[in-house]
């Protein structure tokens, strides 16, 4: 949340250009706050791990964040019950008349499948295509960034030699991003996947730009003018998450190269090290504070009508 000081306070120019949040007393007293409404999209087979995760780093922002978790109606769940799902989630069809203030589209173990053969891909471009003017910004997390970026922008997936899997540092790239608001200059991040977006592909796009790379794991993070957010690894991973997919793919046969840089001398014996919670925290943080509450209207109806 912002400290609000008098406008004229000298230190104020300072703050601000260090991305500290200042709000003048002017415009603090014009403020209207109501909670926010987010919807995620939860595509990981991992439906209760990966509900705790992104909501744990959600919760730590004062403001008030009502969720709706949705399904993708055109896919059949092999790791979690339909009860559970018509109990939790709601349906495409339930919510396209509403207008959200973020919404969340997480990534889903189907990369190594072109975009067209996913069973439900009909469904998410639909979806994708809805977000332009029902929502006000929206984070595509992994498999999602690539989808969103597919999608929306035509950029392509390219697959890599082997599995990328670790925690890599991520160096931002961009000076003033408020997305990276109290962030050092490089930090830790998990990726966990088979393909990547290239550089070269984005930079084709004006619209598009890298704010955050890895010399190691590549692109990382990617925003666009329309407030859009994509992020390739995954932030919200636990401690103990590449560590499961790791036991998980050997008991497949898969062969699957140790982590890099998650067990202590990359031994699967030690314990993971968690070093990149706390910048994962705050990067959903800004998010929900710059990309959605500072800019949505507080009647989020009027959100798109301009568009119109």
């Amino acid at each position: 949340m912002p400290i609000k000081i008098p406008d004229d306070l000298p230190a104020a120019s300072t703050l601000e250009s260090e991305n500290v949040f200042v709000m003048t007393e002017k415009r603090a007293v014009s403020q209207d706050i109501r909670p926010l409404d987010i919807l995620i999209m939860n595509l990981m087979p991992t439906k209760v791990e990966t509900e705790t995760q992104i909501l744990r780093l959600l919760s730590n922002s004062p403001l008030q964040v009502n969720i709706s978790l949705l399904q993708a109606a055109t896919h059949e769940s092999k790791n979690i019950s339909q009860e559970y799902l018509d109990r939790f989630y709601t349906r495409f069809d339930d919510v396209k008349d509403r207008k959200f203030d973020g919404m969340i589209i997480t990534g889903a173990p189907v990369e190594n499948l072109s975009f067209e053969d996913v069973d439900y891909w009909e469904e998410l471009c639909e979806i994708m295509e809805w977000t332009k003017d029902h929502v006000v910004s929206t984070l595509f997390i992994c498999w999602g960034a690539q989808a969103g970026l597919y999608y929306l922008y035509d950029i392509p997936k390219h697959p890599l030699k082997s599995k990328l899997s670790g925690i890599f540092p991520v160096k931002v790239m961009t000076q003033g991003e408020r997305l990276f608001s109290g962030f050092d200059d490089v930090y830790s991040m998990p990726h966990s996947r088979y393909t990547e977006v290239r550089a070269e592909d984005i930079a084709k796009n004006p619209h598009l730009h890298i704010i955050a790379s890895s010399p190691e794991a590549g692109v990382s993070v990617v925003i666009s003018e329309a407030g859009q957010v994509f992020v390739t690894g995954h932030m919200e991973y636990d401690r103990g998450t590449l560590a499961y997919e790791y036991e998980r793919d050997l008991k497949k046969g898969i062969s699957p190269n140790v982590p890099e840089n998650y067990f202590p001398d990359d031994d699967p014996r030690n314990d993971p090290v968690m070093r990149w919670r706390g910048h994962a925290t705050l990067f959903m943080t800004n998010w929900l504070n710059y990309y959605v509450y500072q800019v949505t209207p507080y009647d989020i109806s009027q959100f798109g009508s301009e568009k119109k």
